[in-house]
């Protein structure tokens, strides 16, 4: 018998999300989910992180998606960061709840899901606004997963590209250090 092969022990951390965890805008190595593959490999060599994320992504073409990421990957985790787009668009929020839901339900059949919370900029209106910041902790309550509150959080205006949406290369080591902080109960 030939010897195992690291990569066939190792679980999958799958990371589902938009342009956020896409790296839009900078190298792709300086994005928030490589520098979490880079400290796995250090703290936890078991996971290694696949990063299915696409920009511009909706809840709804996650939903499209996700059986056949569940099925490519088997991921142990999903990392779920979605909603954001749908929010700038000014999708209905129950559109978003029920997209999110099936989400998580479907990754929790074969995976543990940390769910990474968003927040709109205040030109949507107070009540619609609030609204969406608060479909993250009812879900992460409702399917008892862990909550990131806000993927953003502590994020210096200053460190967000031209658009004021995405941030920039230096903003990405505490990004990682915020998800990992809430990913480390799980692995």
């Amino acid at each position: 018998m030939l010897p195992a092969t690291t990569s066939a022990a190792q679980k999958t951390i799958l990371v589902f999300g938009d342009s956020l965890s896409a790296a839009y805008g900078i190298p792709r190595e300086a994005g928030w989910v490589s520098l979490l593959q880079q400290e796995l490999q250090r703290s936890h060599p078991q996971y290694r992180v696949v990063n299915a994320s696409l920009s511009g992504e909706t809840t709804t073409g996650g939903r499209q998606r996700i059986d056949a990421a569940l099925r490519q990957y088997q991921p142990a985790i999903i990392i779920l960061e979605l909603g954001a787009n749908d929010g700038l668009r000014g999708a209905p929020i129950e559109d978003i709840e029920f997209n999110l839901s099936a989400l998580i339900r479907q990754s929790r059949k074969t995976a543990k899901v940390l769910l990474l919370g968003m927040q709109l900029p205040p030109n949507y209106g107070a009540d619609y606004i609030a609204r969406f910041k608060g479909l993250y902790p009812k879900l992460a309550q409702q399917y008892h997963v862990p909550l990131l509150p806000f993927l953003l959080e502590g994020v210096a205006p200053d460190q967000f590209q031209g658009d004021n949406l995405h941030p920039a290369a230096p903003a990405q080591p505490h990004i990682m250090r915020s998800v990992l902080q809430h990913l480390k109960p799980l692995l």
